[in-house]
């Protein structure tokens, strides 16, 4: 049987991954760009969950996540 993994878990272990995959790029001037993006966006994408987490409401859950959704997409 496969156990299950949160959300939460599993866009931490996203984020760790995307940072260590910047800090292998070569930092010439496209990398650094296009690094420092998905850096932002994939890291991003864990806030966002962890925010909806803490959200006030239903409705707001739901925004949160979408927001989480657009980021992972």
């Amino acid at each position: 049987m496969e156990k299950m993994i949160s959300i939460q878990e599993r866009t931490y272990d996203f984020a760790l991954r995307i940072i260590r995959l910047y800090k292998f790029l070569d930092k010439n001037d496209l990398n650094k760009t296009i690094g420092l993006q998905l850096l932002r966006s994939g890291t991003s994408i864990g806030a966002n969950v962890e925010e909806a987490y803490a959200a006030q409401s239903k409705k707001d859950f739901i925004h949160k996540l979408s927001i989480a959704l657009k980021e992972a997409r």
